[in-house]
């Protein structure tokens, strides 16, 4: 569980470098994820905005982990890597570890798990132990090189429909692009049958998010999950990007930096 610590200490954490930070900050970062973690309708029409992402991002509009990272005075500077990839499954995060890998990355934050439940049917959705079994591959090849883990929850795509389902552009969206029907499928219907489809959908999420909770646990220390912070945050429409209402957009993007980012997790872990 992450240790919450007031705004105030944690300006100061970030801004004045100790010697402990100096030493135990990594020299090369690496994002892992799906379309959010890539910045994907963050910036533009449908094309990936890796400088807007929450993880890896060096946009000052965003304040990533990347630039929080820097701030505290990391020598990771132009060494934060994004391998996220829009569309991508617990059954890609492998691949993209052994990047991470390859390229040195001492640090590595793990989004994954939305575009594993939000499919065109329920039916459609990777079983809980396939979604265990993918996450704990791809910890497998990052726990032997010593990487340090954060690991983020999956929003809660419930939340994305009872924001959005009063507003006509988003219903338009989400029917043109057949995006996440799992979930967002006939969003006015109150019948019995959509609403309990919307539950059942929500509880494999949270489902999945059991599952990176006890994975983190099991990588051992060197792994930190968020507690539940992401899939817990209570956006508003006004954070995810007009293009598809699906993504956040930079507010959103901030946001997941903001309640994500545990600056403790630089200070108490051995490398």
């Amino acid at each position: 569980m992450i240790k919450k610590i007031t705004p105030v200490l944690a300006t100061a954490v970030l801004l004045v470098p100790t010697a402990a930070h100096a030493r135990t900050t990594p020299a090369v970062m690496a994002a892992l994820g799906d379309s959010i973690s890539a910045g994907f309708n963050a910036c533009g029409w449908y094309v990936a905005c890796t400088s807007r992402s929450w993880s890896a991002g060096d946009s000052s509009s965003v304040n990533s982990h990347y630039l929080r990272l820097l701030a505290m005075g990391s020598a990771i500077k132009g060494h934060n890597l994004n391998f996220a990839v829009p569309g991508a499954t617990s059954a890609d995060l492998a691949g993209q570890a052994r990047k991470a890998v390859e390229a040195g990355a001492g640090y590595v934050t793990v989004l994954i798990g939305a575009q594993d439940a939000c499919v065109g049917t329920e039916k459609e959705m990777t079983p809980v132990g396939a979604f265990r079994r993918n996450v704990d591959a791809a910890f497998d090849v990052l726990r032997p090189a010593g990487a340090r883990v954060y690991v983020a929850s999956i929003p809660d795509v419930k939340r994305l429909w009872q924001v959005g389902k009063d507003n006509g552009w988003a219903r338009v969206f989400w029917g043109i692009g057949h995006i996440c029907q799992s979930m967002l499928a006939n969003p006015k219907s109150t019948a019995k049958k959509d609403e309990a489809r919307r539950d059942r959908v929500r509880e494999r999420v949270m489902d999945y998010n059991e599952q990176l909770r006890q994975a983190c646990e099991s990588y051992g220390p060197a792994c930190r999950y968020d507690g539940g912070a992401v899939f817990s945050y209570p956006f508003t429409l006004k954070q995810v990007s007009a293009w598809d209402y699906f993504h956040p957009n930079a507010d959103g993007q901030k946001a997941l930096a903001k309640i994500t980012f545990d600056a403790k997790f630089f200070a108490d872990v051995e490398p």
